[in-house]
This record gives structure tokens, C-alpha cells and sequence, in this order.
């Protein structure tokens, strides 16, 4: 097997060598590949993890002069060297951020010893997702000649994950009308099935895909809003570009249709959120009836009692796997508040460290029951009944505390400022895009899009929602789950935050070229 992955990642390199744009595009398509394990020097490591390598140090020794004599530039800034022949380039995105992130997550690291499992886990999760954010900026060259055979995309990047998704969601479909290629005999029973799809447990599908449906929705709708179809034209009927938006709708709803069968409800909650916030964030006439939806639907539900003990019991927690997470987070904060609220228990040492404040079981109050404490209280069987063990997670399930455990204080409040940078950049960048009130002609505002001729600004609007509200599924979903702590999601958050400087920054300079033309 060993030999196969040498093979693997030495063809892949000469890819990277030949077209960098190619190498990255299967990269993405391929983020479940973190699948396939193996050690190198004793560190566990995955294909993906090669992959990431073989790109990185493809793009470094091809650029490596450029990249020496700009690390000089940068160092000389600092230092106040004044060379009036260097010129200083555009801050790079979530540059501190990102160093600070790798120093806090080391610490982390030091604090469980520097063991191979630590440091497995800090290369994996923190330092080969960083390296891949460089490669996909610089790869992007938003400020060069776009004719570069190895420039990548915005579309370069989306393509392969629409594919990843489109791969993902049949495989799970299918388990949901076959029941193959589900381990677990609990999750393959037909009366109570949940797909797995790759990943081996069906929360991952929802970790995967619900973010994804977001950023389709918004390229769709971008596609969408400059597709001009009709019955009676039977040249749009045949053009190939009517496959795009088709394909894209396809992915947007089998990934829907899989974080269903997966029932991972945690991620259908993210998505419906997403989606609110999209319908809020697109435009007046979507906003409004957005807002229309959400009374009646509110109205609907308080009026059904069935439906409103349901929305009640999962708001609430009070169902089963809410009693379990709260019982785990209640384990957590009390390993914290013994020492550790600064420093966390450090990177891959959480079972280990929260072992002694672990609950061992719980007794499951059924919220529907209104005698269930009495029953618990003067009852033996129902006690025996309704008693429910708990195991130690690898992580508490919950985004704060997942960091707050494994990095410290100091790596949560970094968490915090990236999201709200990552917002702060979605949303400057659609004021940014908005139209001049001096300006009499609505074509002026057309900006540059990555990787694409100059379009309708209501294209490039929808696709930075999309990613403001692929966001917001992560952090919804990331109140009850573990969406960064696996190499696929670690990669695919950088790639997120990737894009939304890109489009930030592709902005920037689409409205400055604008405005000096104009000039």
C-alpha cells in the first residue's frame, strides 16, 4: 500500500510541476481522500495530507525567487528599511491571524507533550490548511496577467467541489435504497437508516454537505440570474450552458436530500438558517418574502402542537442526544475551570484530560412525559429503562468549547475574530460592489469576477452570500457538532475563508481599475 501512495504522490507532483491548476482542482474534488491512512516517520499522515504537500512545494520551488525576494520586501517593512526601488504589495489576507493561529495550535501541541498524535493533529488540522490558503492565493494572482496557464479560479475551485458533493450525496443516496456499505447494523436498519456515504457516520455527511449547499445556492443563483432560457428558442434549448445551472441545481439538491437520509439534524437546522439568512441578504423583494415565509411557518408551527413540542424539544435540548451533549459540555467546563481556562487541555489530549470529570451516564427524562422525574425518582424499572450510558467524545460538540479545549482561550477569541473578519470582509465587499449614487448608468457597477469576463453585479452578489451563509451553517451546526476537527473540514474552512478574500480582494481592485478608466 505504502508503495502505491510513493507512486500516487510522485505522479501527482509532476501534475503540480506541469499545471498547478489541475493539481488543485483534483485536491478539492478529492477531500475525502484524508480516508486513506498510513505513517510517515512515525506521524500519522493521509493522501490528502501528500496532496497538500506535493502542490505546496510545486508552487514554492517554481516561485521560490519571487517568494525569497518578497519575504525580504516584507521583513524590510518591518525592520523600516527604506529601499525606494521595493515597492510593498497589498496586505496579505488573514496574514497575522494565520501565524498566530500556527503558534497557538504548537503551544497547544507542547502542552501534550509534542506526542506523535499532537503533532499529527497540528500538522493535519492547522499547518497543511494554511499551507494550502497560500497556495490558492497566490495561485489566484488577483493582480496579474490572467492568461497564466496556472491560474485558478474562482470556478476552478467551485467545479471540483460541486463534483465532491455530486459524488458524495449518489453514494449516500444509494445507501439510503440499499442499505450497502453501511457498517453500523443500527444505522443500515431500513426502519431507522442513516448514510454514511465515505465517511463511516452519518454526521459527517451533514459536516460536509450542508455548507457546500450554501455556496451552490449562491452560484446558482448567480448562474441563474444571467441564463436566459425560453421554450420557443430552440438554440438555448440545446446550448451547452444550460447544463451548468442544471448541474449545480442537481448538486444543491441530492446534498440536501443526503444530509436528510443522514438525519443529522444539527445540519438541516444549519441549512434552514443558511438559507433564512440568504433570503434576507439577496435582495428586497427575496427579503420580504423570506420574512412572509418565516411568519406563516412560525404561525404554522405554534399552532400545531406536534410540530411545536418538536421545534420546543430541540431548541430546548431536551431529546436525547441534547441531554448527552449538554451531560458532555457540563464534563468540559469542569475540566476547565480546574486550571485549564487558559491553556485547554491541549491539542489530541481531551479523552485523556477529561476522563476524571466524565459522567458516566445519564437518566434520560423523556420530554413528553410529564411524570418522567417522579418516575425516575420512586420507580426502579423505569430508572433501569430509562438509564443511558456515556462514552468521552473526542471533542465536546460544541465549537466553542472543541476549541476552547484543544488550543486554549487565546486560540477561541482568534477563532472568533477570523469569523467575524470573514464577515466583515462579505459584508464590506457588497458595499464596496454597491452602486455610486452619481452614477446614471447601472452597468457602471459590473466589477471583475474571478476567472470569468466582466458580469452582472447581481451574479457576484449571490456568491458572496453564498459564502457569508456557508458560515453561518458551519457555526449553527457547530453549536451541537465538530465541524473543523477532521482533515477534510479543516481544509475546506480555509478554503472557504480562501474565497472570501479572493472575492474581497478581486473586488477591490475590479472597483479601482473601474473608477480610474471612469477617471
Amino acid at each position: 500500500m505504502i508503495y502505491l501512495i510513493i507512486f500516487f504522490t510522485i505522479c501527482f507532483f509532476i501534475l503540480a510541476w506541469r499545471r498547478l491548476d489541475w493539481a488543485l482542482m483534483f485536491l478539492i474534488a478529492a477531500l475525502p481522500s484524508y480516508l486513506i491512512r498510513f505513517n510517515f516517520f512515525g506521524l500519522p499522515s493521509t493522501l490528502l495530507e501528500a496532496m497538500i504537500w506535493a502542490v505546496f512545494l510545486a508552487w514554492f520551488l517554481k516561485n521560490r525567487g519571487h517568494i525569497i525576494e518578497n519575504c525580504k520586501l516584507k521583513i524590510g517593512h518591518l525592520l523600516k528599511i527604506e529601499n525606494s526601488k521595493l515597492k510593498i504589495d497589498n496586505r496579505y489576507p488573514f496574514d497575522w491571524e494565520i501565524v498566530l493561529w500556527l503558534i497557538l495550535a504548537l503551544m497547544a501541541a507542547g502542552m501534550s507533550g509534542f506526542s506523535a498524535a499532537s503533532l499529527g493533529i497540528w500538522k493535519a488540522y492547522f499547518f497543511e490548511p494554511a499551507l494550502l490558503f497560500i497556495v490558492i492565493i497566490n495561485t489566484n494572482q488577483t493582480n496579474r496577467e490572467r492568461t497564466e496557464r496556472n491560474y485558478l479560479s474562482l470556478e476552478k475551485i467551485l467545479w471540483p467541489l460541486a463534483i465532491s458533493a455530486l459524488a458524495v450525496s449518489l453514494l449516500a443516496i444509494y445507501q439510503k435504497f440499499t442499505g450497502q456499505y453501511i457498517d453500523n447494523p443500527v444505522w443500515a436498519a431500513a426502519s431507522i437508516r442513516r448514510v454514511v456515504s465515505f465517511f463511516g457516520y452519518p454526521n459527517a455527511v451533514g459536516l460536509y454537505l450542508a455548507p457546500m449547499v450554501l455556496v451552490m445556492t449562491g452560484w446558482l443563483c448567480g448562474t441563474a440570474k444571467n441564463f436566459q432560457f425560453s421554450i420557443f428558442n430552440f438554440q438555448s434549448i440545446f446550448n451547452v450552458k444550460i447544463f451548468k445551472p442544471a448541474l449545480i441545481t442537481s448538486v444543491v439538491i441530492l446534498s440536501v436530500l443526503s444530509v436528510y437520509f443522514a438525519r443529522s439534524k444539527g445540519a438541516l437546522i444549519g441549512v434552514t438558517a443558511g438559507l433564512v439568512m440568504f433570503g434576507l441578504l439577496a435582495g428586497r423583494k427575496i427579503r420580504w418574502t423570506t420574512i412572509i415565509v418565516l411568519i406563516v411557518a412560525s404561525l404554522a408551527v405554534a399552532a400545531y402542537q406536534p410540530a411545536r413540542d418538536l421545534a420546543m424539544r430541540n431548541v430546548k435540548m431536551t431529546n436525547l442526544s441534547g441531554q448527552i451533549r449538554k451531560a458532555g459540555w457540563s464534563d468540559t467546563w469542569r475540566m476547565l475551570k480546574d486550571g485549564k481556562l487558559l491553556t485547554g487541555a491541549g491539542l489530541a489530549n481531551f479523552q485523556k484530560t477529561v476522563a476524571s470529570y466524565h459522567t458516566e451516564g445519564i437518566f434520560y427524562k423523556d420530554p413528553s412525559d410529564p411524570g418522567a422525574q417522579r418516575k425516575l425518582v420512586f420507580n426502579e424499572a423505569y430508572r433501569t429503562a430509562h438509564w443511558q450510558p456515556l462514552e468521552i467524545f473526542l471533542y465536546p460538540h460544541n465549537i466553542l468549547l472543541n476549541f476552547w479545549s484543544e488550543i486554549g482561550l487565546a486560540g477561541v477569541l482568534l477563532f472568533i475574530w477570523i469569523i467575524l473578519k470573514y464577515f466583515g470582509l462579505g459584508i464590506s465587499t457588497l458595499v464596496i460592489a454597491a452602486p455610486e449614487p452619481q452614477s446614471r448608468n447601472m452597468n457602471e457597477t459590473k466589477i471583475w469576477i474571478p476567472g470569468q469576463a466582466r458580469n452582472d453585479r447581481k451574479e457576484w452578489k449571490f456568491f458572496n452570500i453564498g459564502l457569508i451563509c456557508a458560515m453561518v451553517v458551519i457555526l449553527v451546526h457547530g453549536l451541537v457538532d465538530v465541524p473543523y476537527f477532521k482533515n477534510d473540514l479543516a481544509v475546506m474552512f480555509w478554503l472557504y475563508v480562501a474565497m472570501m478574500s479572493l472575492v474581497n480582494l478581486e473586488t477591490k481592485y475590479g472597483i479601482a481599475n473601474r473608477r480610474k478608466n471612469i477617471v
